[in-house]
């Protein structure tokens, strides 16, 4: 079964949004890159770090959180036979939302993971428009957003809560590209790194909802 899936997966044409065509050969190497020139040190990235979380916290029954998967439409169907079908042909859609939701002390999560190699700032070109409209429409009904941002350069992870992106988000027409990292370490919380979870991050949502 997995030898057929193996077979499925690599005979599809996949494609991203902008027509691009995705390849497993080109993703590895991309990753592969990555990973030696920015993830040396451990080998994974943030969004490993923060699935590898997620599952401590779903068997240690703390919270059920899990990463959305990217849709994808297909357009091209070969049928070998009537008890068969095999995708050749599929896009990217672009996502609609966050990456990340779930549950936790009863209270909806919704969050982003992202890098940035900058020193000293996040760019707010790390975000889409639809993105920051879905996040506040969930904190509109109770919701708890927030972006988990990690710097590359000096290793460092933060909890930046919604209100400091929406702030800048919707002064960047006026204002600065970009948020000061001194105002996520001020206004946000940094995560420090453990054994189990890697990522301990929903002990800074604690002193979200406190706050």
């Amino acid at each position: 079964i997995i030898n057929r899936i193996g077979a499925w997966y690599l005979s599809m044409a996949i494609h991203y949004p902008n027509g691009g065509l995705f390849t497993t050969k080109n993703s590895a190497s991309k990753k592969s890159r990555a990973n030696n020139t920015i993830y040396g040190k451990r080998g994974m990235s943030l969004e490993d770090e923060i699935n590898e979380s997620n599952k401590y916290y779903l068997s240690a029954g703390i919270a059920v959180i899990h990463k959305k998967p990217t849709p994808i439409q297909i357009v091209d169907v070969y049928y070998p036979k009537r008890s068969a079908a095999v995708i050749k042909k599929a896009y990217f859609k672009q996502a609609s939302t966050t990456d990340y939701n779930g549950v936790y002390r009863g209270h909806y999560l919704d969050f982003e993971a992202k890098e940035t190699k900058n020193k000293t700032s996040f760019p707010l070109s790390n975000f889409h428009a639809h993105q920051i409209k879905h996040m506040k429409a969930c904190q509109d009904q109770a919701g708890i957003c927030f972006t988990i941002v990690k710097f590359v350069t000096t290793d460092q992870v933060f909890l930046m809560p919604a209100d400091i992106l929406f702030d800048y988000w919707d002064a960047q027409a006026t204002g600065r590209k970009s948020i000061p990292k001194a105002v996520i370490e001020r206004d946000g919380f940094e995560i420090d790194y453990a054994l189990q979870p890697r990522i301990p991050y929903l002990k800074y949502v604690d002193l979200l909802l406190e706050k």
